[in-house]
């Protein structure tokens, strides 16, 4: 594989036992470019007999040489692999915005960075970490001992695909796992690339094993039911998250989900009106809005209702949406024309509902390839609006006013959702009385998105289970034993 210049894609092959393999069928499968629909290159379409020969790798590798590697050396190991994304910074960047149609300055700033920083991270924290001891009076001694809990398979989205699966990776590689990884299909590129990376970086072959393909029925199913895998980390959609937990039931797997949102902004008038809009333009449309985080409900205290709406549809109009590879675009191309498709059917459905469209709405002038939506902004719906319940994933924000604390807290937790929210006051009894009533795993306060790796990373009802960061990565990819010495 080859990226000849910065706009040339890459075929895609499977990466298992150290190699990249075709398909033993020969099937392979065409990988669009969302912002200009043409064909990136191909994709081995593996199934159940490439997740059978990648699960065998794995697991050789987890009893084999990898088995005694020190947490000193895989620390190295970690390290190593963050450093040469850093290498690879502007064809990684490049690839996932060909990819996902994202912004190329958004890849270059935050993704690709950020998916060093995942290995940078765990390299240092994993020989920081230590595990519980007592002293039972004069009788025994108890200490925990940690091991991994084996061959994990890794499942991945495709609206951050590197950023996401090197935040899986880093911890499971640290405990000493090993791992099968299905991309997403829209998005194969950059996880291709890791593998090479990865290699290079001395991670023993078998250890790493990549296998693309489509979800039941193919690569993702045969993960979900392999007998032999014994711990699945997921990050989508509840619904493919319910069918996973289904296939992996037989076989008791552990399990970690990182599923949807749908995010509220609350906006109390005494905020600082400028920052607010600032960061809520952020909150709302980054990524073209296909971030699990985004603050897709926002609702605004009535006495600064019609001042933020006026200044925030003021400057939702001055973000560009272009070709993701121009330095000054704002807003890329959707991911595919299905999502496209469904996110355009919410804009109906809003419509039909009785809404008023303030901005966008539509597909931007003079574009008539790629999956392009102007960033839009909704208002006069009501609670029971499919727009305002389901997650959209798309740039799409509602804006509702409401007059009481008591009032607002309702309907923020009227969802099955409860990842993320973010509230804005310079009240602080009220910032720490709403944020204790918030039913969400993640809650900022005047603030978003900002990430410390260490703290806890999940959500509540339809929006995961488990949680990410820190120990709690440890946690998850490691198993506990305890160890009872009489004295």
């Amino acid at each position: 594989m080859q990226v000849e210049t910065r706009v040339r894609a890459i075929n895609c092959l499977h990466f298992i036992n150290g190699r990249f393999v075709e398909s033993q069928n020969q099937k392979s499968f065409e990988n669009i470019n969302p912002a200009t629909e043409e064909v990136l290159g191909t994709v081995a379409e593996g199934g159940k007999a490439e997740v059978d020969y990648a699960v065998a790798a794995a697991r050789r590798a987890l009893n084999g040489p990898w088995k005694n590697t020190t947490l000193v050396e895989r620390s190295k190991i970690l390290r190593r692999i963050g450093d040469l994304i850093l290498e690879r910074q502007e064809e990684l960047a490049h690839l996932e915005s060909l990819d996902t149609g994202k912004p190329f300055s958004l890849a270059n700033k935050i993704d690709v960075p950020r998916a060093a920083f995942n290995f940078h991270f765990f390299a240092d924290y994993i020989t920081s970490i230590g595990t519980d001891a007592y002293q039972q009076d004069d009788q025994a001694i108890h200490y925990a001992y940690r091991r991994p809990v084996g061959v994990v398979g890794i499942i991945k989205p495709w609206n951050l695909p590197l950023l996401l699966l090197t935040w899986k990776l880093a911890p499971c590689l640290g405990m000493g796992n090993t791992a099968v990884i299905k991309p997403a299909e829209w998005t194969p590129m950059t996880a291709t690339v890791l593998m090479e990376i990865c290699k290079e970086a001395g991670v023993p072959d078998g250890v790493v094993n990549l296998v693309h393909g489509f979800g039941p029925n193919s690569a993702g199913g045969a993960i979900s039911e392999h007998p032999d895998i014994d711990a699945i980390s997921f990050i989508g959609e509840p619904g493919t998250g319910s069918a996973i937990m289904k296939s992996a039931a037989d076989s008791l797997k552990k399990l970690s989900y990182e599923l949807g949102g749908k995010n509220p902004n609350i906006i109390f008038a005494d905020s600082d009106l400028d920052e607010v809009i600032e960061t809520t333009i952020k909150s709302s449309f980054i990524n073209q809005g296909e971030v699990c985080l985004c603050g897709s409900r926002i609702y605004v205290e009535r006495p600064a209702y019609e001042d933020f709406l006026e200044k925030f549809t003021a400057k939702v109009k001055e973000l560009k949406v272009g070709q993701p590879l121009d330095d000054d675009t704002n807003v890329g191309a959707l991911i595919s024309k299905e999502h496209y498709d469904r996110v355009n059917s919410y804009i109906d459905i809003a419509r039909n509902d009785g809404a008023t469209i303030l901005t966008g709405g539509k597909r931007p002038e003079g574009f008539t390839k790629g999956y392009f939506l102007e960033p839009t902004i909704i208002t006069g719906l009501d609670r029971n609006s499919r727009c305002v319940r389901e997650e959209i994933f798309g740039p799409v924000v509602t804006v509702t006013p409401f007059d009481m604390e008591e009032e607002v807290i309702m309907q923020a937790n009227d969802t099955h959702f409860g990842l993320s929210a973010t509230i804005w006051t310079n009240d602080l009894k009220r910032a720490h009385r709403v944020a204790h009533q918030i039913e969400a795993g993640i809650i900022w306060v005047n603030t978003w998105f900002l990430r410390d790796l260490r703290t806890p990373f999940g959500g509540m009802k339809h929006s995961g289970i488990g949680r990410t960061g820190g120990m709690h990565s440890i946690d998850f990819y490691s198993e506990l034993s305890n160890i009872t010495i009489k004295l």
